[in-house]
């Protein structure tokens, strides 16, 4: 597998949106909507330049959205197929990176609060929970990460 991190472009899309749907399909009958990763616009994303994407072909997806004081962690996906392989940990490294690269010393997240497995993995990577909210059909647990330089 290729572990490049790259910029997505156009011809990704298609890939985009099919490793999304598939990391995020399960937790449809949990939470009892579609999760908002599924429902992006993933071509307006790529346009963008808010998603990156690892594999050939694409297994990983990341959208990155900069703020000025902080880089939103918008959607992480990883498809199915490779889960356990460190994946998600490479990519949660790349966003690090890609903060200090943009000298954004702090990460913000969220996540769904009935995807019970991110509320484990999060607080491991160093995110603390700052609140939790209901935003529409969403009750969300919102999640930070300071980074030193």
């Amino acid at each position: 597998m290729n572990h490049e991190i790259r910029l997505a472009n156009a011809d990704d899309v298609p890939r985009v949106k099919e490793v999304t749907d598939a990391a995020y399909r399960p937790y449809i009958e949990r939470i009892g909507v579609a999760p908002a990763p599924m429902e992006a616009d993933h071509a307006a994303d790529v346009a963008a330049g808010r998603v990156f994407v690892t594999g050939d072909p694409v297994v990983g997806v990341l959208v990155l959205v900069p703020e000025p004081d902080h880089l939103f962690l918008e959607s992480v996906s990883v498809h199915p197929d490779v889960r356990g392989t460190g994946l998600g940990r490479r990519l949660l490294r790349f966003v690090e990176d890609h903060a200090r690269e943009l000298g954004l010393l702090e990460i913000r997240l969220y996540t769904n609060a009935m995807m019970w497995e991110n509320q484990r993995i999060y607080p491991r990577y160093g995110y603390e929970l700052v609140e939790r909210r209901v935003d529409g059909a969403y009750d969300r647990l919102h999640y930070r990460r300071t980074l030193t330089p």
